[in-house]
């Protein structure tokens, strides 16, 4: 059965029961959203404030490739095996985006016998959150050029307006434009642009605020470009945060759903790890180990990205502090790393897949040795698995000095991830209270905090940038002296090159753009080509998905 069937199969059981029957929270701290989604209220969150917190476990994987890797499966299956064990556990999940959802990488709901539900509507308009957030940024968009056409008091300079439009869909056509066009009537024309929704700084915002006054502070932070005396011009200086804010109000309340084994799941905020900082929100994460013994959360794309965001951002801001990673891979992708071809990965190649092993040691060495944090891999068994492979990666892990577990939850749900939680559990047992190490202290130079980025983590040998934004990065970095850096950069290797496989060493990392997010809190640093809004590939899935006549959904997966 395809993701889909499995998931309307499944027994779903009412969400307010669940919350209550599982952690207590009572109907009148929720918001329904029909039978099986509500929102949590932020007063019962703030009401969790004197609870001692649970342990946090961070899922993330090797470098990503078409063989896929399985991060959200993964996590949601380990969630119900830790539940299946009696440990009282919460997973928090990023939102779906619509653009992958009809493009290439499909939804976000994981897969087979661990998934989310309900299926459709998480991965398709869910809550509403995406909209709200889109809604909220092209709102100061638009306030900046009425304030423009309507005699520009605060002498905004039309030639640097940064502050683009966004769209939850991938649209490459909209990388560039040019808007106003048509006379006078319609403002003032000027270059513009548009960002796919989950790369917006008001997702980052959203995901790293700490309650409604702190987002809307947030919001009015924001630089939207300069004046003609190169000042900048803020979002609250056109006194549009506080309607920005009034868009949100219903989307910061995270979302609560549920497991097919009808564990309750937090499913909140939704950037991309490749182009922003690829975590759900604080707000969830906080409330979810208030509740629960153990959280599970996940970040976005490999170790290199999701989890060093997670950390050197998420952590760094909130305070929040892992205790153990799950590192995870497949057997598939390993030998795609190896050098085998898309099409001939059914087929048993131990030496591809010994080539291959370079990717997970690169990304298990840098959990380790930079973030300092205990890691277990997980195998994600696909049902082609040779035994000799899996022996083969698990023997290779062991030689690095850890474990690795062969995981079926994809086959088999929450028991065919016992022996992972086992191993996971038995793992924060032997190594308690980790000592997590930031990347880049605060007190170094921006253009230092992206070297080491760049040489520890990526493996790069130096860092090179054209002078115009060498001269922006030490112009921010002097303002900002605190902020840390979110480096933009392709999800399919350590390199700037997706073509590049494996693990590679001394490669150039060139930074071709620099963002403020003042709002945030962070510099966006862009590597290479990559682009903030993707586009479609040339058979997208949106080719595949339909809507029969009785409202039912099929081809999403």
């Amino acid at each position: 059965m395809s993701d889909i069937e499995i998931a309307r199969r499944a027994h779903k059981q009412p969400i307010l029961q669940l919350a209550r029957e599982q952690f207590g929270i009572a109907s009148e701290h929720l918001e329904p959203y029909g039978h099986y989604k509500a929102k949590l209220s932020l007063d019962f969150i703030d009401g969790l404030g004197d609870r001692s917190n649970g342990q946090l476990i961070l899922v993330t994987a090797i470098s990503p490739t078409p063989a896929g890797e399985g991060k959200t499966t993964t996590t949601v299956g380990l969630g119900d095996a830790m539940n299946r064990l009696g440990s009282k556990t919460l997973i928090c999940l990023r939102e779906p985006s619509l653009g992958p959802c009809f493009g290439i990488k499909g939804g976000a709901a994981g897969g087979g016998r661990a998934q989310v539900i309900p299926m459709e509507d998480i991965n398709l308009h869910f809550t509403g959150d995406f909209h709200a957030i889109g809604a909220a940024h092209n709102l100061l968009a638009a306030m900046v050029d009425n304030h423009i056409h309507h005699g520009n008091a605060l002498d905004i300079d039309p030639r640097r307006v940064s502050w683009k439009r966004v769209l939850d869909m991938n649209d490459r056509a909209l990388r560039r434009v040019v808007v106003a066009l048509g006379g006078p009537a319609n403002g003032f024309p000027r270059e513009g642009g548009f960002d796919i929704t989950v790369a917006s700084e008001v997702m980052a915002i959203f995901c790293l605020a700490t309650s409604l006054a702190d987002l809307r502070e947030r919001l009015g932070n924001i630089v939207v470009g300069h004046n003609s005396a190169g000042q900048p011009v803020q979002a609250r200086d056109l006194k549009a945060h506080g309607a920005m804010a009034t868009l949100l109000r219903d989307a910061v309340k995270p979302n609560l759903v549920q497991t097919l084994e009808n564990n309750l799941a937090m499913v909140h905020g939704g950037p991309f790890a490749n182009i922003a900082h690829g975590c759900n929100t604080v707000t969830a994460t906080r409330a979810a180990l208030k509740l629960a013994d153990y959280v599970i959360t996940e970040a976005g794309f490999g170790a290199d990205l999701g989890a060093e965001k997670f950390i050197d951002i998420k952590c760094r801001m909130s305070g929040i502090r892992p205790a153990a990673v799950v590192l995870v891979a497949t057997v598939r992708a390993l030998k795609y790393h190896g050098g085998m071809d898309r099409d001939d990965l059914h087929r048993e190649d131990l030496q591809a897949l010994e080539r291959g092993m370079v990717n997970l040691q690169r990304h298990l060495g840098n959990i380790r040795e930079q973030y300092g944090l205990p890691c277990l891999v997980c195998i994600n068994h696909f049902t082609q698995d040779r035994d000799s492979e899996l022996r083969l990666v698990q023997s290779a892990v062991e030689e690095a000095g850890a474990a690795a577990v062969v995981s079926r939850h994809w086959a088999e749900g929450g028991a065919g991830a016992e022996p992972l939680a086992r191993q996971l559990l038995a793992l924060i047992e032997q190594s308690p209270n980790p000592e997590l190490r930031f990347v880049y202290p605060d007190s170094l130079s921006l253009w230092q905090k992206i070297e080491a980025v760049a040489t520890r983590i990526y493996g790069a040998g130096q860092v090179t940038a054209p002078p115009r934004i060498r001269q922006q990065i030490e112009a921010l970095g002097q303002e900002y002296p605190d902020f840390p850096v979110c480096i933009a950069k392709t999800q399919m290797s350590f390199s700037t090159d997706p073509t590049v496989r494996g693990a590679p060493s001394g490669h150039v990392l060139e930074i071709s753009e620099l963002r403020l997010a003042r709002g945030a809190g962070f510099i966006v640093a862009i590597a290479g080509s990559m682009m903030t809004m993707p586009g479609l590939p040339k058979t997208p899935a949106a080719e595949h998905i339909d809507v029969a006549g009785d409202g039912s959904i099929s081809g999403l997966f």
